[in-house]
């Protein structure tokens, strides 16, 4: 039986929600940090998201892509869900075998939706975007796990893909305090 959008919630709070002194990827320190291998390893919240993640997939996608680590679950969850293929999205191209970034099947023209985990700037979804758009790709879509409203919406918007969020951190019983709050751009 499904859960509710609220059960999830909680039990994603529950696992990875974490209180104390954090450094994100930004280089901001947080009080508080969503450990996504703490939810992206179990079984049942993989599978909820997963078929969350298929429910928002735009017609005419015809591929999902994920980047490594975190994403690398849970767009196999996506696909499982939606019986669409993905591919995976290295950091950087490796040195051996194929040397390539992208794993999996894309062909030029391709219609991907990018699944993430956690959205803090955007600034690694972006990244596997490029690389994808790069090797003739449209990105209809980028999904994440969870919206931290640190200005990930702003940026994937900017730069012309349209974001969504299964959950915001609120949604998973945080406040951020002023500190956890995009510093001003100039």
């Amino acid at each position: 039986m499904a859960l509710t959008h609220t059960q999830l919630a909680a039990m994603i709070a529950e696992v990875a929600v974490l209180h104390g002194a954090f450094t994100l990827r930004s280089g901001r320190t947080s009080t508080y940090y969503v450990d996504k291998y703490r939810f992206c390893t179990q079984p049942k919240i993989l599978q909820e998201l997963g078929a969350m993640f298929a429910s928002r997939i735009p017609a005419g996608t015809n591929r999902l892509a994920g980047a490594e680590l975190g994403g690398i679950p849970l767009v196999a969850a996506a696909s499982l869900a939606s019986g669409l293929p993905s591919v995976f999205v290295r950091n950087q191209k490796k040195d051996y075998g194929t040397a390539k970034q992208i794993e999996g099947i894309l062909e030029p023209g391709d219609r991907l939706v990018i699944v993430e985990d956690v959205a803090t700037t955007g600034g690694q979804v972006l990244e596997a975007a490029t690389v994808l758009r790069d090797m003739g790709a449209t990105i209809t879509k980028i999904i994440a796990v969870i919206d931290r409203a640190e200005g990930a919406r702003q940026n994937i918007e900017k730069a012309g893909i349209e974001f969504d969020a299964l959950f915001t951190v609120q949604d998973l019983g945080v406040q951020p305090q002023p500190n956890d709050q995009p510093a001003e751009r100039t």
